[in-house]
């Protein structure tokens, strides 16, 4: 279940650890829109199909931030 305090967690574990290398190798996918080759690269990674379409939104969404930060940080 995901409660305020398991969110608090699991950010404050991300931003100290980083990601897996299997998520960064996603990302970088993501990055040059290879959408159903990421989802491939993750389904084996995680076993399901349902985890990795969740997963690959979640690094979508991670990279869309990272591209906002970047927007607004050099204006």
């Amino acid at each position: 279940r995901l409660t305020k305090h398991n969110k608090f967690i699991r950010d404050v574990v991300r931003e100290v650890m980083g990601h897996a290398p299997f998520e960064k190798r996603a990302m970088e996918l993501l990055k040059v829109s290879k959408d159903k080759c990421a989802l491939k690269f993750l389904k084996r990674r995680l076993g399901t199909h349902i985890r990795a379409k969740s997963r690959r939104e979640e690094l979508g969404s991670i990279l869309l931030q990272m591209r906002k930060a970047q927007a607004t940080h050099t204006k």
